[in-house]
């Protein structure tokens, strides 16, 4: 009878439809004894040798049997949209919430241990409040009332019943403990091995690659038998419940029988109470019995009680108190102010004393060697983070001012890393914007350079991608998804090395295009090949998490420094290519 707090919780979502679902199941158990008292009466009548009543009842008795497979299918349906009703609503609840944690936790949390909790963890749940909660509520109300009717029918009934079902209800609450924890022994192997299963399907190039696939499929072997034994030591626990469970209703049913059977030898009870006696104390266990069997089937949701807990309640990396709506009217300035971070068990800041103004409308790169910060400050302009020390402003107000939804929608980012989703083309533009009209989505696609080798393709922009956009090489995943944020219209709009999967020389033609085309937003432009930044307005110099210069292309190349070093290493790079 376990109740975990977070599956209590899960089932107020669909309290009504569960209350109606038990309902139902109660007016099923009505069928089941309405159909005893039947059979008890046509029973002490043959007994008798009066059977003119014996048609009338046969009858009756098979119309209790049609009532309950009616009652039986809506009782059914009825707990499967509540089931669906919880499953919908707890998993939108998580999602949201994963949004909310952001990119941060996702680092921390393996994305396999995360799906496997979405998706197994909330169908367990399913199971759990649509089968089992319904028949826990039948199992402490129906066997109390019988066992007052059977009180009146013949009170010695009771010296059987009440201790056997005190022991089938009791007796397995000493094994919940140890069922417990070998359930989350079982849940936290399942996991794991949802995880790596995951991890080897998305990494399998990198596996072959390093010829490791061997290895992977053996550790997944052995994840595979954690998961067999952890499941074996479950089912031990969970046999000896019960086994102990069908001990005491057996018990209680034969030791009912034997005092029912007593009193009709002694005469103190009519053939009727003694059928009766016979048949309620069978229905007296049945909620019991069912109520074992649901158990069961939904206990893979008591198993993912404590995950799903810790994802609903795990804290983002940042406090979302802001109410400010930013403006999307106009492009707003950009200003890092004196701003220093440190990641949690780093020895050193990340970022330091970093302060430098992007103007309204214009265009700001960043550039520095790889571990000079530059994606530690789009995180913390994004806010998947907070400086320890300094501020960010956007439009002149603290970024901590505003509300983290219309933040981050003011903001497009194109990362090195593009998502594409398993749709056709336009499905994922429309992402960014679900109202675009197909000019809009072509006008987009022109911009980035894309629109040529997707109008080249057989279906065009109803072509579906392969998962992560595989069908597409490197270049063009990276140009889909510049369409994609010209598409979502936002006044700032980041770069964070967008067209690093480009050709060098093309990349320069396809980033000046790109500036010049999107004019009215305030461009952030993070990037390691300098052929990208050239054309920027103004370009800020990291160097081991400070500024070193910020200047313009000439400028910055004229004074010497690091932007030099990296202007001559890049060019080395370019003649190294050539010959």
């Amino acid at each position: 009878m376990i109740t975990h707090p977070e599956l209590r919780r899960a089932a107020g979502h669909a309290r009504r439809p569960l209350l109606a679902a038990a309902a139902l199941q109660g007016a099923v158990t009505l069928t089941h004894l309405a159909q005893a008292a039947l059979l008890a009466v046509a029973l002490a009548g043959l007994a008798r040798g009066d059977t003119d009543r014996l048609p009338l009842l046969l009858g009756a008795v098979l119309g209790v049997v049609a009532a309950r497979a009616l009652l039986g299918t809506w009782q059914r349906r009825t707990a499967g949209r509540a089931g669906a009703q919880v499953r919908v609503r707890l998993r939108d609840e998580l999602l949201v919430h994963l949004g909310r944690l952001g990119p941060a936790h996702l680092t921390s949390a393996r994305a396999g241990a995360v799906r496997t909790t979405l998706v197994d963890g909330v169908e367990g749940v399913d199971a759990y409040v649509s089968r089992y909660l319904p028949q826990l509520l039948i199992t402490l109300t129906v066997p109390p009332l019988l066992l007052a009717a059977l009180a009146v029918v013949e009170p010695r009934a009771l010296l059987g019943l009440v201790p056997a079902l005190l022991l089938a209800l009791a007796g397995p609450r000493a094994w919940d403990r140890l069922l417990a924890k070998r359930g989350k022994e079982h849940w936290d192997t399942y996991e794991a091995l949802g995880a790596d299963y995951l991890e080897a399907l998305q990494g399998m190039p990198a596996l072959r690659a390093a010829g490791a696939v061997g290895r992977a499929r053996k550790r997944l072997q052995q994840r595979s038998a954690a998961l067999h034994r952890a499941t074996v030591a479950k089912l031990r626990v969970s046999l000896v419940d019960t086994g102990l469970t069908d001990l005491a209703i057996q018990g209680g049913v034969v030791a009912a029988a034997l005092l029912g059977c007593w009193s009709a030898v002694t005469g103190s009870t009519t053939a009727t109470g003694t059928y009766l006696v016979l048949l309620l104390a069978s229905e007296c266990f049945r909620p019991v019995r069912d109520l074992s069997r649901e158990w069961h089937a939904g206990y893979l949701g008591v198993s993912a009680a404590d995950g799903l807990a810790a994802l609903r309640t795990a804290e983002p990396a940042v406090p979302d108190t802001g109410t400010a709506q930013a403006r999307r009217s106009a492009p707003p300035e950009l200003r890092f102010d004196n701003v220093e971070f440190t990641y949690e068990g780093a020895q050193e800041p990340t970022v330091r004393q970093v302060t430098f103004t992007a103007e309204a409308g214009r265009t700001m790169a960043v550039v520095g060697p790889s571990g000079a910060g530059k994606s530690t400050l789009l995180a913390l302009l994004l806010r998947h983070r907070d400086p320890q020390q300094g501020r960010i402003l956007i439009g002149g107000r603290a970024v901590t001012e505003y509300a983290l939804d219309s933040l981050r929608r003011s903001i497009a980012v194109v990362s090195q890393e593009t998502y594409l989703f398993h749709a056709t083309i336009a499905d994922n533009l429309r992402l960014a914007r679900p109202a675009a009209t197909d000019e809009e989505l072509v006008r987009a696609a022109r911009t980035a350079g894309i629109h040529d080798e997707i109008a080249a393709l057989p279906d065009g922009y109803a072509t579906v991608l392969g998962e992560r956009g595989a069908t597409l090489s490197g270049g063009q995943r990276q140009r889909l998804a510049l369409a994609r944020a010209l598409l979502a219209d936002a006044p700032v709009l980041v770069l964070d090395e967008a067209t690093s999967a480009v050709d060098e020389r093309r990349e320069a033609g396809i980033v000046r295009e790109l500036l010049d085309a999107v004019g009215g937003r305030t461009v952030l432009l993070v990037a390691h090949r300098l052929a990208a930044v050239r054309h920027a307005d103004r370009i800020v110099v990291l160097d081991g998490g400070r500024v070193d210069a910020i200047g313009d292309h000439a400028t910055l190349v004229e004074a010497g420094g690091v932007y030099a070093d990296l202007v001559k290493a890049g060019r080395t790079h370019e003649e190294g290519l050539a010959a």
